[in-house]
Order: structure tokens, then sequence, then C-alpha cells
């Protein structure tokens, strides 16, 4: 009979009593009791600073803050085995909801994809996206981020979606002393609205900015920017915020985690204010 299972399991006979030989079981107990010291320090870095992370996040958080060393292979298998979901991303739902008058004007595409161009402060990207809250509640938040960092230099959010919210993004850019622009800076946005507004282009000039335009249609010319819109509401705890005051602190210390604590693979493993950092020191 053994021999009959063995065939229909595809395993051979002396492979099946070896693993339920004594020494066989107490590997896999040995193992199971290194799985789960594993698994709580993954624990501690998948819960660091209250977001969820996937395993990449896991790694760099791990050597970043713990100066513990696990490949990847490693922290997927043990996330596997006691099912620590990661957040799942999904597409950017955003649709355009201000359109262009005949007074708008679009302007030419000064990026082309180049977003890591290895200097802060000088590829600026913008847009805008949407936010429900509490009990089926909508925000908007708007923000400004450095394409060659991944640091969000600007953000800001409202209840609606006025013209506002792209120019008070501006201004904030402007306050903040700890950002310095370069030379040739420019921002760089999609078509909607808001960007070719002669308000917001006129701003843009006042500040000494250059403008650029993604193509009509085309995601893919302001691609960092979404990606971090994706990434931030996997993370942020926004659903359960119940007003917007809990909602404008949720986004405050998500933008602190972000910049300051959020390790990045392509960013050699450093967050966007440690990269900026190693940037300018290289430069």
């Amino acid at each position: 009979m053994v021999s009959y299972l063995c065939n229909l399991a595809g395993v051979s006979r002396s492979g099946y009593y070896n693993y339920f030989s004594l020494q066989s079981k107490e590997q896999r107990r040995k193992r199971d009791e290194e799985d789960e010291t594993v698994k709580e320090i993954i624990l501690k870095a998948f819960r660091f600073r209250g977001r969820k992370k996937g395993a990449r996040q896991i790694k760099m958080t791990l050597e970043g803050q713990y100066t513990i060393i696990y490949n990847l292979k490693r922290i997927r298998r043990i996330m596997k085995k006691y099912n620590i979901v990661c957040p799942i991303r999904r597409a950017n739902p955003y649709k355009k909801m201000i359109k262009a008058t005949q007074e708008h004007r679009v302007l030419p595409n000064l990026l082309n994809r180049e977003f890591k161009q290895g200097v802060p402060g000088r590829v600026l990207l913008t847009d805008i996206t949407y936010l429900y809250y509490g009990n089926g509640q909508k925000a908007y938040l708007s923000t400004i981020k450095d394409g060659s960092t991944n640091e969000i230099l600007a953000y800001h959010v409202l209840k609606r979606i006025t013209l506002d919210l792209a120019t008070d993004t501006l201004t904030k850019l402007k306050k903040n002393k700890r950002i310095n622009l370069a030379k040739d800076a420019f921002i760089h946005s999609d078509q909607g609205g808001h960007y070719t507004s002669p308000t917001f282009q006129k701003l843009v000039k006042k500040l000494g900015l250059g403008q650029s335009m993604s193509r009509r249609g085309n995601c893919w010319d302001n691609a960092p920017q979404e990606s971090f819109f994706g990434h931030f509401k996997d993370e942020a705890l926004i659903k359960p915020c119940a007003t917007f005051d809990e909602l404008k602190r949720e986004i405050k210390n998500y933008m602190t985690y972000y910049n300051n604590y959020r390790y990045q693979w392509d960013l050699k493993k450093m967050t966007p204010v440690q990269y900026r950092d190693h940037l300018l020191k290289a430069a």
C-alpha cells in the first residue's frame, strides 16, 4: 500500500520514510522555530512607523533601521508562510475635473521622461489626486515631488478642487526653507486646467521656474508622480479619518514618514532625504 501511494504521489519510498523520521521531524521543528523568530523581526519592519510594507521595503527598513540583513527570497518566503500581506497597488482613476478654456495655454514637454537628472531641486513634478475618508467624504491632495530624489517638497489638501489647490502648493514650495532649487528648475505637470490656467502660469514665472507639460492622455510622461499617489493611497491611513482635520494630520504624518523613513530601492536603498543629501555631497 505504501509503495502504491508513493507512486501515486510521485515520491520515493525512501523519501517517504525519511520525511517521517525523527531526524527530519527535528529539523523541521528547528526550522519552524527559526522562522518564528525571523517572522517577528520582519513584522517589526513591516509595522515600522505604522505603515505596511512590501518585501523590498521590509528589506531596506531592516538594513536602515535595525542593521539586519535578510535576502529578499527569505523575506518573501516568511511573508508567504505567515500570510504577511503587503498593500496591493491599484491604478490611479483620477480624472481631470476642469476643462481648459480658450485662454488656457498648453506648454511643450521639456522633460521627455528624463526624471532622474541627478540634481536635487531641478525637476519638479506636480499633480492632484482625490481622497475618500470618513463616511464617504472627499478631499483633494496636490503635491510637488523632486524628480531626482523622490522627495515631496510641498503639498496642499482642500475639500474642493479649486485653482487654489495648485497655486497654494506652489506658494508652500517657495516658503520651504529646507529646499534649494536649481537655477534651471522647472515644474512638470499634465495638461489639467489648473496648470494651463494663466494664474498658475504667471505664478510659476514669478517664482522663477520654467514649466513643462505631459503629452495629452499620456500618464507615463509624469509616471513618478502617479507612482507616489499609488503608494500613498496604499500606505496612508486615509479611510479611518473621521474629520478633515484628522485627514490633514495623517497626511502630514505620512509625508514625514515618506521623506525621512521610507527607504526606496531605486534610491540606493536610501530615503528621499538621505538620497538628496547623498547627491549634494557628490556634487
